[in-house]
């Protein structure tokens, strides 16, 4: 991709990032070579696109377009992503017929793709997406909830090599309702950026999730909430594992204004290093003009409990299955917001096989 302009590391909000592997993604050409898709949790809409290009043959959109998205913004790596894409667009008390599922597919190279979904008063949809297969895959997802609308998101990052970077800018308006849960399993790298603005009273959001890392790997997540209205509320958990030498960073950021009064929010984040060459970067953050509220923010970092481990083993317990089970449990509060019973069991699967696949 000529002229590819990328943040620097001198930029606070890119200060963990490592992107140095972009332009050469940029440069590559996709393969095109056909990959096993995930299992379909249902029968609901279903669409699959394979470097950034619907497929067809193997979709399903229901009440999704295709087409142009606009989806302008200044978001370094989301202004990227614009042309073609989806749209989920629902009316008044309208719901989405079951589960909507996008497959993201990435056979090398760099692949950009926007989004919206646009849910109008009181309607309600489940999404899930995954990515799988190898290169850059450059997300951008623009979501508008009117009065009391609610969206549940679930995204599973599951590439074998290259780089994830995700995008989403967010806008609820009175009682709306928005939980988006990520889970980090693959290989590759991630970069999960979140800005979400709570304009109406009585807005609900949360996002959060998992971050497993080895390796080398690198994953990085970093969201702020805008709190702009009354009675508001946001939630932020995130988990992050990091083994080897692999990095994992979060910053989460609550802003809350002037007028913003009874604001209720808490950020949770917590890492657990397998090993100690491996790092863990945290970052919270509140910014507070309005003198009513309730805000709160953890940050942790540390090891294993050793006492609980020996207490497994002496129960009988394999060293490699009691460091897996305590792990499980380290992640388990992530994954327990996911919406969707189904769903929520295979990401949960899924971390357990990453846990036990540790080397």
């Amino acid at each position: 991709m000529p002229g590819l302009s990328l943040p620097s590391s001198r930029d606070e909000a890119w200060r963990w990032a490592d992107l140095s592997a972009l332009p050469v993604l940029a440069e590559a050409r996709p393969s095109g070579a056909a990959r096993i898709l995930p299992e379909p949790f249902g029968d609901g809409p279903w669409l699959v696109f394979v470097d950034g290009v619907l497929d067809a043959a193997r979709s399903d959109p229901g009440p999704l377009v295709l087409g142009p998205v606009e989806a302008a913004s200044d978001h370094p790596l989301a202004r990227l992503a614009a042309g073609s894409g989806w749209t989920l667009r629902l009316g008044r008390d309208h719901s989405a017929p079951g589960l909507v599922e996008i497959v993201h597919v990435a056979t090398g190279g760099a692949n950009h793709l926007p989004a919206l979904i646009d849910l109008t008063d009181d309607a309600q949809a489940s999404i899930v997406e995954t990515f799988v297969g190898d290169g850059w895959a450059n997300r951008q997802t623009l979501v508008r909830l009117g009065r009391s609308a609610r969206l549940k998101r679930a995204v599973r990052l599951a590439q074998a090599s290259g780089f994830q970077s995700l995008r989403d800018e967010a806008e609820l308006k009175a009682g709306a309702s928005l939980i988006t849960i990520v889970l980090a399993e693959g290989s590759a790298g991630s970069r999960i950026d979140g800005h979400v603005h709570l304009a109406g009273e009585g807005a609900y959001a949360e996002m959060g999730g998992a971050l497993l890392t080895r390796g080398t790997q690198r994953h990085e997540a970093a969201v702020v909430f805008r709190h702009d209205a009354e009675n508001t509320m946001s939630r932020q958990t995130w988990r992050a594992v990091a083994d080897d030498t692999a990095v994992a960073s979060l910053a989460a950021r609550v802003e809350v204004a002037r007028g913003a009064q009874k604001t209720d929010a808490e950020q949770s984040l917590r890492g657990l290093l397998l090993k100690r060459a491996a790092t863990i970067n945290l970052k919270p953050e509140l910014e507070i003009f309005a003198d009513d509220v309730k805000c709160a923010h953890g940050a942790t970092v540390g090891e294993l409990d050793a006492m609980a481990l020996f207490y497994l083993e002496s129960r009988g317990v394999g060293p490699d299955e009691a460091r897996a089970l305590l792990t499980r449990a380290f992640v388990a509060d992530a994954l327990a917001r996911i919406g969707v019973e189904q769903v929520r069991e295979v990401f949960e699967a899924e971390a357990d096989a990453w846990l036990g696949g540790r080397g």
